[in-house]
């Protein structure tokens, strides 16, 4: 009984490559919270770049995965930077007492019903 041919494999990098998938997720997440759609799009195109790293390193695409995990890194900065702005004006929104304005709004808006 013979053993059968070895299954050639791609070379593995020199250093592992990152996914960013949870830094993604995260951000993605709280930036959708915090920015609404204008932050949440970045997030999911991290989300997107991110979950293409392994499947590249599976198919021997070193390169590929490469750039996969540069861009899902520069998009979930992109939505992280967004979550930071979004929280920014958030605490100003309430500094300024903005939450009053709105409940205000909220009261008119009832007794006009």
């Amino acid at each position: 009984m013979s053993m059968p041919p070895p299954v050639p494999t791609a070379p593995a990098p020199s250093q592992p490559i990152p996914n960013h998938l949870a830094w993604a997720i995260i951000s993605a997440v709280v930036s959708f919270c915090l920015c609404c759609f204008v932050g949440g799009i970045p997030g999911i195109v991290a989300i997107v770049f991110a979950a293409q790293v392994n499947s590249k390193l599976n198919q021997g695409d070193i390169d590929g995965a490469r750039r996969a995990s540069d861009n899902a890194k520069t998009w979930c900065w992109v939505a992280t930077g967004l979550a930071i702005f979004g929280l920014l004006l958030n605490i100003w929104g309430v500094m300024s007492g903005g939450t009053e304005e709105y409940m205000r709004m909220i009261e008119q808006m009832q007794q006009a019903q």
